[in-house]
């Protein structure tokens, strides 16, 4: 049933605490002050002026989607923005170049869509899920029921209304992957069948995995509670990190009330988001899903799932057109949208993967591991963001795609490309040798300004930041700064190359 609001949207201007990039805020090591103003994230109903024209964000808990709803998207896109759909480093979408004037139609097509199933809470739905999660056998529980059950309690929820559009939950099904994204609150699967419930970076507690969505409502409830102690008004924080004792005091409440003890085995730390205090001490791998064809080890020659990656997270028409018609032909008539910008449609018949798979690269998606593409991302920049220095988007992919008689990037060892391929941290398949590895180059990410919106959660990679003389070129190892260079122009694509390598950068 829609919820949209009867009467328009009016977008307000943006100001210093507003989020267009879906950034995941800071969980820094030390306490921030209390927030001194109301959180201004964008949403699906309240809108962000940019200036390539108004911004929305619509949540997509899990980034979940049927195939129908992912077309009303796209649809959104092409009637009211320009035409592309944003994928954001939540999983989330965002439609930007949206015109003046346009929310009431906006929100009237999206909660026809179910993608409003409450405008009260449509900005609170922050929801990563294990985007693999039920498909390829790898994890200790199919996190789809927890995803379906939090977000109905969400949504039911009067409190958890005045949840800031910052706060994120992760449903992790233990394989570690959306866990290390620096969630608030984490629901992780534990292999005895039980789940593990962790508030910011204190220690989990174990929980039956029947009970832990609740859990997870009653640990944000508990978190509005303490970052509004006088009762009444605007929470002082925004996320867990922002409470004085980041979250300590919550965590052994909940203890008491879930009846739930510590958990014997620690979970892994959650890793901080670059350039905030602390990250060296707490920094974890992220994991994304392979790219290509990915079987369920349980059902040889059954239907595999397809992982693509978009090109710095933005899909035309076209390909996102490719992807809902492919959704549409499964049974399951689903796609899941990741944190790590990509995508994958879950039930495609082995006899099709190949030619499907051809389908989408031809569209202009990545289906290779090997592509140059791969670990590559970037800000909006120019001339979409007001705070850029540069257009970060189409200088990254000059690198990507260098004219000819520029310095080639180094590029990726293809993998095998075996349907299911994957490998750990900082390596990737060699050229068919059995447990043959070659070291893959560093995520690089591209900032038109020091805020370096959209960063990746990896300890171990490049950020190439606009300044006002041109791009510094800064290396991080174990969530720390190592090395930074400033190149001359003429110079960049090898310094980024050899930061990439893992070579100083000066």
């Amino acid at each position: 049933m829609s919820t949209a609001p009867d009467q328009p949207v009016q977008p307000p201007r943006p100001t210093a605490d507003a989020c267009p990039a879906d950034v995941n805020a800071a969980v820094g090591e030390a306490a921030r002050a209390p927030r001194g103003r109301a959180d201004a994230c964008p949403g699906a109903l309240r809108l962000h002026t940019a200036d390539d024209g108004a911004l929305a964000r619509v949540r997509v808990p899990g980034g979940a989607l049927g195939a129908a709803q992912a077309e009303r998207l796209g649809e959104a896109a092409r009637r009211f923005g320009d035409g592309d759909v944003h994928l954001t480093s939540r999983g989330n979408v965002q439609l930007r170049g949206l015109a003046a004037g346009c929310g009431a139609e906006l929100a009237q097509l999206l909660g026809a869509a179910g993608l409003l199933p409450s405008a009260a809470h449509e900005r609170v739905r922050n929801v990563v899920a294990s985007p693999l999660s039920g498909l390829d056998g790898q994890g200790h529980l199919d996190v789809g029921g927890w995803l379906r059950e939090l977000d109905g309690l969400l949504c039911g929820s009067a409190a958890a209304a005045a949840l800031s559009g910052r706060f994120l939950f992760a449903l992790d099904d233990g394989r570690g992957d959306v866990a290390a994204l620096g969630p608030d609150v984490t629901l992780r699967a534990a292999p005895d069948g039980t789940a593990l419930l962790r508030v910011g970076r204190n220690p989990a507690l174990r929980l039956p995995a029947a009970d832990a969505p609740r859990a997870a409502l009653l640990a944000a409830e508990g978190f509005l509670a303490a970052a509004t102690p006088d009762g009444g008004g605007e929470p002082t924080a925004w996320r867990v990190a922002d409470l004085p004792d980041r979250g300590a005091a919550l965590t052994a409440d909940l203890a008491g009330r879930l009846t739930a003890p510590p958990a014997t085995t620690a979970a892994p730390p959650a890793a901080s988001p670059a350039g905030t205090r602390g990250e060296a001490a707490h920094t974890a791998p992220t994991v994304p899903p392979a790219i290509g064809p990915i079987p369920h080890p349980a059902a040889p020659g059954g239907p595999l799932a397809l992982s693509v990656l978009a090109p710095l997270g933005r899909l035309t028409p076209d390909q996102w057109r490719a992807l809902c018609a492919l959704a549409a032909r499964t049974p399951a008539a689903q796609l899941r949208l990741t944190p790590w910008r990509g995508a994958v449609v879950p039930g495609v018949p082995a006899d099709r993967a190949r030619a499907e798979l051809a389908a989408l690269a031809a569209a202009g998606l990545v289906t290779d591991p090997g592509s140059p593409w791969v670990g590559v991302s970037a800000c909006a920049g120019r001339p979409g963001c007001a705070k850029s220095l540069a257009d970060v988007r189409a200088d990254a992919a000059a690198l990507v795609h260098p004219a000819p008689g520029d310095a080639e990037p180094s590029r990726p060892t293809p993998g095998s490309g075996e349907p299911g391929d994957t490998q750990p941290e900082g390596t990737q398949p060699g050229s068919g040798e059995p447990g043959g590895t070659t070291p893959r180059p560093l995520p690089v990410h591209w900032s038109g300004c020091s805020r370096a919106c959209g960063r990746p959660r990896t300890p171990d990679r490049v950020e190439v930041v606009a300044t006002s003389n041109g791009y510094r070129v800064d290396l991080f190892r174990t969530g720390a700064p190592l090395r930074s260079a400033h190149p001359r122009p003429a110079d960049l694509a090898a310094t980024v190359a050899a930061a990439r390598r893992g070579a100083p950068t000066e």
